[in-house]
């Protein structure tokens, strides 16, 4: 089922790190001409600014820098370096640049009308009244080897324990944290990566509540 050319359709995609949630969301929103964002890579973007520029007033310098902000330029840079990594799990707890965000966030579905986010506070708090919400979720073993495979191809040199260790901390960060913890959202749709056997599967089971919402809002 295809949206329309005025239909507005808003989804919301959480989950935790590798479980799966940014592959799924890409696919999905391609597939149904959806408008996509990924709230990690914001906050990378910001943690690449600040230690950059090091401002002297962090608030404001990034206030300045994501007012007028093209999403699409973000994802030209490489945002994914461990020194960047490091320096995002600790902004990211912090509730004035997580409101800068999210009024960012906000503006881009008011723009776009059609749009699917993915991150981990979605849902829950950023697109409360999304039309439609999956939560990610994983075997940690599956995740660990997923992540590992992925950063493989990066840096050869990598190894299997640290990057378990890593995605278990980072995993403990995210649910623990005052502000905008992870957590399933009511109504989400539970994805479970670690029983799809591949990706087809993963489209499929999406697809099936995603055709079913935009029958619900919009009929045949």
């Amino acid at each position: 089922m295809k949206l329309k050319k005025n239909n507005k359709f808003v989804v919301a995609a959480d989950g935790s790190a590798a479980s799966g949630k940014t592959t799924g969301a890409k696919i999905i929103s391609k597939k149904y001409g959806l408008k996509f964002l990924s709230s990690g890579l914001l906050y990378r973007f910001a943690s690449y600014q600040l230690l950059r520029a090091k401002p002297k007033n962090k608030i404001k310098f990034l206030k300045l820098k994501f007012k007028n902000l093209d999403y699409n330029k973000i994802a030209k840079i490489n945002l994914h370096s461990s020194k960047i990594s490091e320096h995002t799990s600790i902004i990211a707890k912090q509730k004035k640049i997580r409101n800068i965000l999210m009024k960012f966030q906000r503006n881009f579905v008011s723009k776009h009308k059609r749009v699917c986010i993915e991150g981990r506070d979605i849902g829950t708090v950023i697109l409360p009244n999304a039309d439609l919400k999956f939560f990610f979720i994983c075997n940690f073993n599956v995740a660990a080897k997923r992540r590992y495979k992925e950063l493989k191809k990066k840096n050869k040199l990598i190894k299997f324990k640290n990057v378990k260790k890593e995605l278990k901390n980072r995993n403990l960060r995210d649910i623990s944290r005052k502000n905008s913890p992870l957590l399933k959202s009511p109504g989400a749709v539970i994805v479970d990566t670690g029983k799809t056997k591949n990706i087809t599967m993963m489209v499929k089971l999406m697809s099936k509540f995603m055709d079913r919402k935009i029958l619900e809002k919009y009929g045949s």
